[in-house]
């Protein structure tokens, strides 16, 4: 298989340690070095995962002799400028989702990506969910329709803690990073950039400083229809419910399981999203292609986050008008 891939892990969190189970099942592919917030937390996941360094400053992780790529799974407001850092030092990225906490950054990484001749991924998970990509299958060769694509994104984040119930140095983003997600599998599945949108914010919390619900709606040039509704205030079952509504079936995705209108389990490719991304992202490197969630293929759905979160602070539906502008610049 020839040298083993050096890999620089960043971040000690939930997401950190998925990606070291992912990474840990595919032969060739070694984590080196692992960079962390605090000494504690570094020295402890360090220990815990095998890892030979660990350090609380990054650029000493990404100069580790023989690394050859960067994860990311820091804190949001952190991806833009570790990447366009990373990318610039010649090492190829994954970064986690969103990839920019606006579209100016978003911009800004692509352009780094190509002038630096490296691979640059976005962790969309969800693009390599069996469920979704096998809705996106049939619908490109014409066995489903889709007539409504409707999520509800639902957590209880009234304290600042991740999906492990642990606490966080930094504040999630109901829509650039939650609804970044399904925004994307909307944008990815029917491969349209040029949706009407609207969208309406609930009241910011009083420490925290977001809106904790949001609604989003979009509609297709091609016909069908988004509805999003998001919740940082739901008590009950977590995470992202999709349903897929189309003119054969109806369809119901709750992570790597989707079951029929009759609520039966649709047979599916059994591979798990998490390590499918991270599989793809080695592969991409080894191959020296493009992967599939690279970040230029992910901008237009960074436009799109835009317009809503614009539409949402001005308070205005997007008009068509604009979709046409968005599309010029981002296909």
């Amino acid at each position: 298989m020839g040298e083993t891939m050096k890999i620089c892990l960043a971040g000690t969190g939930a997401m950190g340690e998925i990606h070291v189970k992912a990474l840990q099942k595919i032969a060739g592919v070694e984590i080196v070095a692992v960079a962390s917030r605090t000494e504690e937390s570094g020295s402890k996941f360090a220990e815990q995962w095998k890892i030979p360094f660990h350090s609380t400053d990054l650029q000493r992780c990404i100069d580790r002799p023989g690394v050859e790529a960067v994860i990311l799974t820091t804190p949001s407001d952190q991806h833009a400028d570790q990447t366009v850092m990373a990318l610039a030092k010649g090492k190829h990225v994954q970064v986690e989702i969103p990839m920019s906490l606006n579209l100016r950054d978003a911009e800004r990484i692509v352009d780094a990506a190509k002038r630096s001749g490296r691979i640059c991924m976005v962790t969309h998970t969800r693009r390599f969910s069996s469920p979704h990509r096998e809705i996106r299958k049939r619908i490109r060769e014409g066995t489903f329709h889709l007539h409504h694509m409707v999520v509800e994104t639902y957590f209880f984040r009234r304290t600042n803690l991740n999906m492990h119930g642990q606490p966080r140095s930094w504040v999630d983003s109901l829509l650039w990073h939650h609804g970044c997600h399904s925004i994307d599998l909307a944008y990815w599945i029917l491969d349209e950039a040029n949706f009407e949108v609207w969208g309406q914010q609930g009241p910011e919390h009083p420490s925290l400083g977001i809106p904790m619900d949001l609604t989003v709606a979009m509609k297709s040039r091609k016909g069908p229809l988004f509805s999003m509704a998001m919740s940082f205030n739901n008590k009950g079952p977590f995470g992202g419910f999709y349903r897929y509504i189309g003119e054969e079936e109806t369809y119901k995705v709750y992570r790597d399981a989707m079951t029929d209108s009759e609520g039966k389990d649709v047979p599916l490719d059994g591979t798990p999203a998490f390590d499918r991304q991270d599989v793809e992202f080695a592969s991409a490197i080894r191959e020296g292609r493009e992967p599939e969630s690279s970040a230029q293929s992910c901008l237009p759905t960074m436009a799109l986050l835009d317009r809503i979160d614009r539409v949402m602070q001005e308070g205005r539906v997007g008009q068509t008008g604009q979709a046409r502008r968005v599309s010029q610049v981002v296909m």
